[in-house]
C-alpha cells in the first residue's frame, strides 16, 4: 500500500513515457521529448525510427542529456527520503556472487528469500545501463537466473522477476545468444516458463515474455523450437484478443514474424485467425506506425505460403488496409505491404482482392510509391509495375504511367 501511495505523488514530468518509472538519466531526442536513457537505447537498438510518444519520424538517432530536468527530479527524490530514486541500489562482486550461488543450490519453487534475492537484482538492474552490463557480464549470472527459469512449478511472482531481469539486460553484449544457448537446450523447461507469463503474467511479464521470445529467435534451429513448443503459437495469438496494449501486440506480431520460417507454422497461424487480426490492427485508426509496421511484417511473411494468401483473399478488408497503410509507413514497412498485394493480386490473381484495392485508391497509392523512388530496386519495381498492370488492365481503369525507364499502358 505505502508502495502504490508514492507511486501517485511521483509527477508525470519525472516518468519515463516508455517505462512508466521515475527517470534516473533523462535524454532528449530531436523531437523533444524526454525519456529514461536505457529505455529509449532499448527502443532505437530494437530497430524502431520514430518517437514513441509522438510516433514521428527521426530525422536523427542522437538524444542529449536533459540536465534540468534531471536536477529537479534529484530536488524531487531528496524531499521524499532514503526511498527516491536519489539512493540507486547497489550489489557488490560479493554480495552478486553470493546471490549466484544461491540461487544455483535452492531448488524451492517460491520462498520469500527467493523472492527478495531475484526483486534485489531487478531494483538494480533497472538502476542504469552500467549495473546492467555488470549483470550481463558477471561469470555465472545469466545461467543461474535462467536455471530458475527452467524449475517446474514455480510461482508465478518469481518468474515474472526472473523474465524482467533477462528482460533488462537483453541489449547487453553476448546476453542474447547466451540466452539462445540456454533457453533451446534439450530437456529444459523454460519455454513452458514462458509460456505460463504469457497465461498468466502481468501486462508487462507478458510483454517482457514475449520480447525475450523473439531476441532467442535467432536462427532456425531455436526458432523451430518456439514454434513447436506445445500450445506457445496459441497462447501467443490469444495475446492479440485477450489484451489491447499495443505494446504487446507489437513485440507478439514480431515474435510470429520470426519464428513463421515453414510452412506449416505460417499455415497454423492463418488457422488461428491470425489474418482477421492484423486486418482489424490496420483498419483501426488509433493503430500506431510502429504497430503497423509489425503488422505488415507479419502479414507478408503468412503470404508466402497458399494458405496465408487464401486467407487476405479471403478476409475481405485485408487488402484494401494494406494498401491504405503504404507510404503511411516506413520504406520497409511499405515494401513489406507490396509484396503482400503482389501476392495475392498477381500470384494468385484473386479477383476479390484486386476489386478491393482499386475501391480503395490502392493504384494510384502503387503509382505514388513507384513516383516516390521506393521502386529503386528491381525486385520491388517489378512488383509495382506488375500490380500497376492486373489493377488498370484487370479493371478497366485506363491508367498509364511514364517514367525514364518504364512505361505502362493498359493492354
Amino acid at each position: 500500500m505505502v508502495r502504490d501511495e508514492l507511486y501517485i505523488t511521483v509527477p508525470n514530468l519525472f516518468r519515463c513515457p516508455i517505462s512508466m518509472d521515475v527517470m534516473r538519466s533523462p535524454v532528449s531526442l530531436s523531437t523533444g521529448v524526454t525519456y529514461e536513457r536505457t529505455s529509449i537505447q532499448h527502443w532505437l537498438e530494437s530497430g524502431h525510427d520514430t518517437c514513441p510518444a509522438t510516433m514521428q519520424i527521426l530525422q536523427s538517432k542522437d538524444f542529449v542529456p536533459n540536465l534540468t530536468l534531471r536536477r529537479l527530479i534529484n530536488l524531487w527524490a531528496q524531499s521524499h527520503g532514503p526511498a527516491s530514486p536519489a539512493s540507486p541500489p547497489s550489489l557488490s562482486s560479493h554480495q552478486l556472487t553470493s546471490l549466484v550461488q544461491y540461487l544455483e543450490t535452492e531448488n524451492e519453487k517460491f520462498n520469500q528469500s527467493l523472492l527478495h534475492s531475484l526483486s534485489k537484482m531487478v531494483d538494480f538492474a533497472k538502476a542504469g545501463d552500467e549495473n546492467r552490463k555488470f549483470l550481463a557480464n558477471f561469470n555465472g549470472f545469466v545461467p543461474a537466473i535462467v536455471g530458475v527459469l527452467n524449475r517446474e512449478g514455480v510461482e508465478i511472482e518469481v518468474l515474472e522477476s526472473v523474465i524482467r531481469v533477462l528482460d533488462l539486460i537483453l541489449p547487453q553484449n553476448g546476453v542474447k545468444e547466451q540466452l539462445r544457448q540456454l533457453l533451446t537446450k534439450s530437456n529444459r523447461n523454460c519455454l513452458s516458463s514462458i509460456r505460463l507469463l504469457l497465461q498468466k503474467g502481468s501486462l508487462s511479464s507478458k510483454i517482457e515474455s514475449a520480447r525475450v521470445l523473439d531476441s532467442i529467435a535467432l536462427e532456425a534451429e531455436s526458432k523451430r523450437l518456439i514454434a513447436e513448443k506445445e500450445g506457445l503459437l496459441s497462447v501467443l495469438n490469444d495475446q492479440l484478443s485477450s489484451e489491447t496494449d499495443q505494446n504487446l501486440h507489437g513485440v507478439v506480431f514480431s515474435c510470429l514474424a520470426s519464428v513463421s520460417v515453414t510452412r506449416t507454422v505460417k499455415a497454423e497461424l492463418v488457422r488461428l485467425g491470425l489474418v482477421r487480426v492484423i486486418t482489424a490492427t490496420l483498419l483501426n485508426p488509433d493503430t500506431t506506425i510502429w504497430l503497423a509496421e509489425k503488422c505488415l511484417k507479419l502479414l507478408s511473411t503468412i503470404a508466402t505460403c497458399a494458405e496465408g494468401r487464401s486467407a487476405i483473399s479471403e478476409e475481405e478488408k485485408c487488402a484494401a488496409a494494406v494498401a491504405e497503410r503504404l507510404m503511411k509507413v516506413s520504406r520497409s514497412a511499405t515494401e513489406d505491404g507490396l509484396a503482400v498485394l503482389w501476392s495475392v493480386c498477381c500470384m494468385l490473381g484473386d479477383k476479390r482482392a484486386r476489386e478491393s484495392v482499386v475501391r480503395s485508391n490502392g493504384a494510384a497509392k502503387v503509382l505514388l510509391v513507384m513516383q516516390s523512388g521506393y521502386g529503386e530496386g528491381n525486385f520491388v519495381r517489378r512488383m509495382c509495375g506488375d500490380l500497376i498492370k492486373v489493377l488498370s488492365v484487370g479493371l478497366g481503369l485506363g491508367l498509364s504511367y511514364d517514367t525514364k525507364t518504364l512505361h505502362i499502358m493498359p493492354c
